[in-house]
């Protein structure tokens, strides 16, 4: 079961069904945005449930889940770094992003990572040493900062890597990036914690059933690559 996963029975006792006097989030004057805060895509790149930004000599990679096929995540290399987005449904009431952000926590430490819960541009995030085997066979430690923003009835998060994950400086263009990406959530109830159907660039959407593969934040799928 992946790092996002908990029982099916928790998962259904919360599915986003509530009534509708419940307060969604409220107005933001800044991103991520949710699609009924803009006016459409613009010159972002639809990949289904994510706009997403474009840039001079940014190259997009979508990861597909090897088991199913499904489209899970995009990640957007800039200069040296990377920013990993994915996004998932959340219930109208509340977000979920105090509880994922204990769980990446409690995982990394269990492998052997340190983890540190700081204030960051969009709220808490984790700054994540993970440790990784070097090419001389050593045990090394690579950064990685956890981000996370909770929308109405959805979480996008996004992981920085490379140089953005330790020098502010490189890691301001990638949380631009983060800022400026749309959710389109859709009307369809899901459980919470499922992964939005992501699909490639310029194809359409695999009907209404959601992505829902479980998902390790350490471990990465097949890649397809787009340069722009």
């Amino acid at each position: 079961m992946g790092l996002f996963r908990r029982t099916r029975e928790e998962d259904l006792a919360e599915t986003d069904e509530v009534p509708d006097d419940v307060a969604a989030v409220p107005g933001r004057d800044a991103g991520p945005w949710d699609v009924g805060d803009v006016d459409g895509p613009g010159d972002r790149i639809d990949v289904g449930a994510l706009w997403l930004p474009r840039r001079e000599g940014m190259e997009l990679r979508m990861e597909v889940d090897k088991a199913s096929q499904l489209v899970t995540g995009a990640s957007l290399q800039l200069h040296g770094s990377a920013l990993q987005v994915q996004v998932f449904a959340a219930p109208r009431s509340e977000g979920i992003w105090d509880d994922i952000r204990a769980e990446i926590a409690e995982s990394v430490t269990k492998q052997g990572g340190t983890v540190d819960d700081l204030p960051g541009p969009f709220g808490r995030e984790l700054l994540a040493r993970i440790p990784v085997r070097t090419t001389e066979g050593r045990t090394g430690h690579r950064p990685v900062r956890f981000i996370g923003h909770d929308g109405p009835r959805w979480f996008l998060r996004g992981v920085l890597s490379g140089r953005a994950a330790v020098d502010p400086e490189r890691a301001r263009e990638l949380e631009a990036l983060f800022a400026d990406v749309v959710v389109v959530r859709g009307p369809e109830p899901r459980v919470p914690r499922d992964l939005l159907p992501l699909t490639l660039p310029g194809r359409a959407a695999p009907g209404a059933a959601a992505a829902t593969p479980s998902f390790d934040p350490l471990t990465r799928g097949p890649e397809i690559t787009e340069v722009h």
